[in-house]
């Protein structure tokens, strides 16, 4: 395969800075825009009661230390319990830490997410993920769009975009609103010869790093394929060359900032600086 010219693709932060702090929570989300985050990524689930939220397991035991699953609770339940202290679990002991502020470390709502980017002072698109199977089916992509719809971002130019290893969930979100940018994820690679014929001919592809890194042939496919490629979970200078010699468009990483200072390295610093 000719070699690619090298260009600056976009940071995403994966779950927010999430290396550093708490996977989804809204403190994990505002240091990645303050790192300079071109984009936040997030995985949604539907509550008992109908609200959208930020979480990637089915259940809590690892994020909140609560044997329940988020579809069978309310948000009001799921508002009650911490999603950080599993980060750092010795924080209480150290008597020199600030005091956090609380808001930072509940459950995060899609609503109160997209609110944050919309009000930020400069551009940040979203990429959004559903998660099945669930129980909720086809509800969970419906109840997205017309959250997308209040904020008039289902239309082509909105900073937002849909992903999803279900083909089928992206197809509902295409018939729900055929201009939101669509990903298809993908992380088996067997799967790309019957996707590559499939999917709509403007989806981004959005292969995993390990796959990339393991399939060269198939790794080789996608970037000859002329679509945009947006690669998760990129971690380190040595995944993040395999993305550039690759010419992928977005990064998706728990680690932006350090994905930041490997680009300014190499391409120096964005004209908006950071």
């Amino acid at each position: 395969m000719p070699d690619l010219p090298a260009r600056r693709p976009q940071v995403v932060a994966h779950r927010g800075a999430s290396f550093e702090l708490a996977e989804h929570t809204l403190g994990a989300y505002l240091e990645a825009l303050d790192t300079g985050a071109g984009g936040l990524e997030c995985d949604v689930r539907l509550t008992a009661d109908g609200h959208l939220v930020c979480v990637h397991d089915r259940d809590l035991r690892r994020t909140a230390s609560n044997k329940g699953l988020v579809s069978t609770m309310d948000l009001a339940e799921l508002s009650e319990l911490d999603f950080a202290a599993w980060k750092n679990p010795w924080a209480d002991l150290d008597d020199e830490a600030p005091d956090e502020d609380e808001g930072l470390r509940g459950v995060l709502t899609l609503r109160k997410l997209l609110e944050t980017v919309a009000d930020y002072d400069r551009r940040v698109e979203v990429a959004i993920e559903t998660k099945h199977p669930t129980r909720y089916g086809g509800l969970v992509e419906k109840r997205l769009v017309e959250m997308l719809r209040d904020f008039g971002w289902d239309q082509a130019g909105a900073p937002v975009r849909v992903m999803s290893f279900s083909f089928t969930a992206l197809q509902r979100v295409e018939r729900l609103a055929p201009e939101i940018q669509l990903v298809q994820l993908l992380d088996k690679p067997n799967y790309w010869p019957m996707l590559r014929r499939v999917i709509g001919k403007d989806w981004i592809v959005g292969p995993g790093i390990r796959m990339l890194r393991d399939h060269p042939r198939v790794a080789e496919s996608i970037a000859r394929s002329e679509r945009d490629i947006h690669v998760w979970t990129v971690n380190s200078e040595k995944s993040l060359q395999r993305c550039l010699d690759l010419g992928v468009k977005a990064v998706i990483s728990d680690r932006p900032r350090l994905m930041l200072d490997l680009l300014d390295a190499r391409f120096g610093p964005e004209p908006s600086g950071r």
